[in-house]
């Protein structure tokens, strides 16, 4: 059964408004997926969806707890949520119906990170692949392994160095670049622009990639078009996207013997958490990582074992032991 004309109608407007706040087409697709499948549970029971009842609501937070795990069930009433706000915000709805019921709330895990070792092993994987990669081009008398090999290095120098998203690593553009002065610009969430800096072995790696890697790429480009303008390109020479941005740093994460579990994001966290060990204040970090609030980015003070003992041996009055004075 569909969800009747007027909640449809609502649904729909509130698409639109996420659209035009910038919201990413996943986060478009999965508020559309939770909503309808939301309002169908409602119109099937005959249930206005302008004002649920409590036990309606409790009802179908138990359905939701039962066939979802709980990042599921969090994601689904975030849409719901946000949903009735907006419906009550635009005279769609008296009210929210959900502001009064209590929602289990996740956990919050602590984001895990490399050490500054295992990122040099990852660094170390993509060596051996351009070692590899000239080999191959030497029997096939080509450059694309090369080339292929040089755009590893730089995608994941930059990664690191600017503290990017997976998204935006591959929504980086040409025009976003400022080697000179060691810039990427850069969309992150809710399309909000902001500067990544990169160092000189990240300067240097874009460098090699856009003079000697680049070009090759590009030159196996057979789609009709303008070249692309997206800074990254893929084995056929066009843009390449996040699912093999990802496939590409997954693959080089395992063959640096990285532990399981490590992610393209664990970079970013690591970024995050290696600039807090290296004393950079906090507000920076933020400023750097694009994030809205201080409160997100003081997650990674909890998983910076440096400055955590740092703190502990300046604050706590038994954290040094002074040695006694010999008789």
């Amino acid at each position: 059964m569909t969800a009747p004309s007027d909640s449809g109608r609502a649904l729909a407007r509130f698409l639109q408004a996420l659209a035009a706040r910038d919201a990413s087409p996943h986060t478009i697709r999965a508020y559309r997926t939770a909503l309808a499948a939301y309002l169908d549970w409602l119109g099937e029971r005959g249930i206005d969806w302008r004002s649920p009842g409590r036990s309606d609501l409790r009802a179908y937070l138990a359905r939701l707890s039962s066939t979802a795990v709980r990042t599921s069930v969090a994601q689904r009433l975030a849409a719901i949520r946000a949903f009735h706000r907006f419906a009550a915000r635009d005279g769609l709805a008296a009210g929210d119906p959900w502001g009064a019921i209590s929602t289990p709330r996740l956990p919050r895990r602590l984001p895990r990170v490399l050490e500054v070792e295992q990122v040099e092993r990852l660094l170390g994987a993509v060596d051996a692949e351009l070692a590899r990669a000239a080999g191959t081009d030497r029997r096939r008398g080509t450059g694309v392994a090369t080339a292929i090999a040089l755009r590893d290095r730089a995608i994941v120098e930059v990664a690191y160095a600017a503290g990017l998203r997976i998204s935006e690593l591959a929504s980086a553009d040409l025009g976003s670049l400022a080697l000179r002065r060691g810039e990427i610009r850069v969309l992150g969430k809710g399309r909000k622009e902001r500067v990544g800096l990169l160092g000189r072995p990240a300067v240097a790696a874009l460098t090699t990639y856009l003079e000697e890697s680049r070009p090759v790429l590009l030159a196996l480009r057979r789609s009709p078009g303008p070249d692309p303008a997206e800074l990254f390109l893929n084995h056929r020479g066009d843009a390449i996207g996040v699912r093999g941005l990802r496939l590409r740093i997954d693959g080089l994460c395992r063959a640096a013997g990285l532990p399981d579990g490590v992610s393209p994001h664990t970079l970013r966290h690591s970024f995050a958490t290696h600039l807090l060990d290296g004393g950079a204040d906090l507000r920076v970090v933020q400023e750097l990582l694009g994030h809205e609030s201080l409160a997100t980015t003081q997650i990674y003070t909890h998983v910076s074992p440096a400055r955590l003992r740092d703190a502990y041996r300046s604050a706590h009055p038994r954290a040094r032991r002074i040695a006694e004075p010999a008789p």
